[in-house]
């Protein structure tokens, strides 16, 4: 497994402390997969960006749908997220 160096929420400092309160979730945390962007906030910007658009954006998918899409390709590619 791969190590990436990331950012923890009580670390960050400006720019980074912003975006992590807007993607943190309801109990403050943010998501591993995002924190790996941590040390360039552009890309932790651009990543939720692309997730809020596909999951959320105007599609002829459900909600639901989307996410079971979501479930099967991690599955596919052996990814526990």
């Amino acid at each position: 497994m791969a190590w990436i160096k990331w950012v923890n929420e009580d670390e960050a400092s400006d720019e980074l402390g912003e975006i992590y309160r807007s993607v943190a979730g309801k109990s403050g945390s943010v998501d591993n997969i995002l924190k790996i962007h941590s040390l360039n906030p552009a890309s932790l910007r651009g990543h939720y960006d692309l997730y809020r658009s596909l999951m959320y954006g105007k599609s002829e998918l459900t909600r639901i749908q989307r996410e079971l899409i979501a479930v099967a390709v991690s599955r596919a590619n052996n990814c526990h997220y």
